[in-house]
């Protein structure tokens, strides 16, 4: 009885000219697996396209509920962004796809499990850390670290040599991830930093904010304890809002990203970012937390969420540190609940107000007319403590320049 390997599968070029390769160099039974995070239509005719190169079997899963809850929500309540631009699409949903693989690898009886990363990538990592953490007895294999196949040109031959004659095209493209959250581009222009990118021909989610509606649209989000559960008052899934705001934030240019990034193998990468839902859902959450978190808790978690950010991207998310890092976002959740209000125009999210049960914004104290909760007077003896440091550090030096003289 041969041995079976799972083969994270994606239905493009890649992944189908590896189950062949896994066949021809392992003597394996391939068994594909493809994670449905909100790709959307690029899962329509995976199960014919893997048996016709060879795997036994395919196994699609929704996952897409279990993505949002378990892993863009906790990023959302940590305000998790990568190196100020980035909001971590292609890295939050990794861990949960190949969390299913180790699943499917045990239901299977899996001796390996194989994916289709190249190895100059962030998701080499985020995928092998992933297994390694759940799954230390597993054999990984990587194709593209060990193949000899450099081309899509290449791939397209191999493909047919072993019978698989598809419509893959040979032409060069953008190298793109999609998921519920964003969907990413790199390659052709954007390969060198110099070139703008060329936004007719590589948005997909939405338009350029010059090619928005001239007229803005004003939307409200409600939370509860940081997760979104309503929009414009009607009450949704953070799914749903998610998706509705994918459309909003798209029809007004928003959450459009151009960035070089430092990937975690060493190397600055260039890639464009479509996330419109999620940085409206970003920004409104933020907005929400800097009317409800006391100063010291908000400068602590900005601290936090930068390190939880990069855990996130570098593929950790199995680990005790994101766990701990976890466990202080959602202490500091326990009162983020009230309602955002926005408008979206041009490629802006424009503030239009925010309420909540647990604000800690005091009128009486913050106006400029003097009311019963703060004297003026007071602010005297506050500020010759908090500058005494100043102060003191100030006469010394008077007097050693004195002494100089």
């Amino acid at each position: 009885m041969k041995e079976k390997v799972i083969l994270a599968y994606s239905g493009g070029l890649d992944t189908t000219a590896i189950i062949p390769w896994l066949k021809e160099n392992y003597d394996y039974e391939v068994i594909c697996v493809c994670v449905d995070v909100g790709q959307g239509n690029e899962l329509d005719g995976l199960e014919e396209r893997a048996k016709l190169a060879g795997a036994s079997k395919l196994y699609i899963e929704d996952l897409v509920d279990e993505f949002v809850n378990e892993y863009v929500m906790p990023c959302v309540k940590a305000n998790a962004v990568y190196e100020n631009k980035y909001l971590l699409g292609t890295s939050m949903a990794r861990p949960v796809i190949a969390k299913k693989l180790v699943e499917i690898a045990r239901l299977e009886g899996a001796s390996a499990i194989c994916h289709g990363a190249t190895g100059k990538g962030n998701d080499q990592v985020r995928f092998e850390l992933t297994i390694k953490a759940l799954a230390p007895d597993l054999k990984i294999i990587a194709p593209w670290r060990i193949w000899d196949l450099s081309s899509r040109e290449e791939e397209i031959e191999y493909c047919k040599k072993h019978g698989i004659d598809l419509p893959f095209s040979a032409d060069n493209s953008y190298s793109r991830d999609r998921n519920i959250w964003h969907i990413s581009h790199e390659g052709l222009e954007l390969e060198d930093p110099a070139n703008a990118p060329n936004y007719d021909h590589l948005l997909v989610l939405g338009v350029s904010p010059q090619k928005a509606p001239d007229e803005g649209e004003s939307i409200s989000i409600s939370f509860e304890k940081g997760v979104p559960t309503a929009l414009n008052g009607k009450k949704m899934s953070a799914r749903a809002i998610i998706e509705q705001l994918n459309i909003l934030g798209g029809k007004h240019g928003i959450g459009i990203v151009d960035i070089v990034e430092n990937r975690v193998v060493g190397m600055k990468s260039r890639g464009v970012y479509e996330t419109p839902g999620g940085t409206i859902l970003m920004e409104a959450h933020m907005q929400l937390e800097e009317l409800i978190l006391d100063r010291d808790t908000l400068s602590a978690k900005k601290e936090i969420s930068n390190r939880f950010a990069n855990l996130v991207y570098e593929g950790k998310w199995f680990t005790p540190l994101r766990e701990a890092y976890q466990a202080f976002i959602e202490s500091t959740q326990q009162y983020v609940t009230g309602e955002v209000k926005l408008k979206l125009y041009k490629g802006n999210i424009i503030k239009q107000g925010t309420s909540s049960p647990y604000s800690l914004y005091n009128e009486s104290i913050a106006s400029f007319t003097t009311g019963d909760l703060y004297n003026h007077r007071d602010a005297e003896g506050f500020i010759n403590l908090f500058g005494l440091s100043l102060k003191v550090r100030a006469m010394k030096m008077a007097s050693l320049n004195q002494d100089e003289d």
